[in-house]
């Protein structure tokens, strides 16, 4: 992914992923489908984006290659599943779905099997963001009455509440060296 940026545009009428170089030049659909496809995420590697897609009736977690090829489902839930995040060694895919109920957070591994509900909450739970150093998960959740920032081991263990503040706190975002 050096010197390529993937993002969503919906330009040909609908949302695609596209890439480009990071200077703007050469952009292409990777995913040229009728279907709303957004939200990509590189693999640690570059090698593949993750994505969320309603190509098969729902939104669902999707694979392809770096250049749009490849394309596979990893999720197949009848709720929706979506904001994939891949952990820093490239072995596991964090992301949001609503299958229990209420929005909760998941892992699964990138070949698709071992699926984890990490968070089990009446609250909503979502926006996960892998630590640099893979060990933890910064997210947002509403379960203390408005969205604050949490952060979890990523085996799900170790909540602790980060933000305290009357207004919403959402989308946490790690520092490179992990420590803001």
């Amino acid at each position: 992914s050096s010197g390529l940026i993937a993002f969503t545009s919906d330009r040909d009428g609908n949302l695609e992923i596209y890439l480009m170089n990071a200077d703007g030049s050469g952009q292409i659909n990777l995913t040229n489908n009728t279907a709303y496809d957004y939200g990509p995420s590189w693999s640690p590697d570059g090698r593949q984006i993750a994505f969320c897609s309603s190509r098969d009736g729902n939104y669902e977690i999707y694979l392809m290659n770096a250049d749009g090829s490849g394309v596979t489902r990893l999720t197949d839930n009848a709720a929706f599943d979506y904001g994939p995040a891949w952990s820093p060694d490239g072995r596991q895919i964090a992301f949001n779905s609503e299958r229990d109920g209420n929005w909760e957070i998941y892992l699964i591994n990138a070949d698709g099997s071992r699926l984890t509900n990490q968070t089990n909450n009446v609250a909503s739970d979502y926006s996960p963001e892998w630590s640099p150093d893979g060990r933890q998960i910064a997210f947002s959740s509403d379960r203390d009455g408005n969205r604050e920032i949490y952060l979890m081991n990523a085996d799900g263990s170790g909540l602790t509440r980060l933000t305290n503040h009357g207004a919403d706190d959402s989308y946490p975002v790690w520092s490179p060296d992990g420590r803001q």
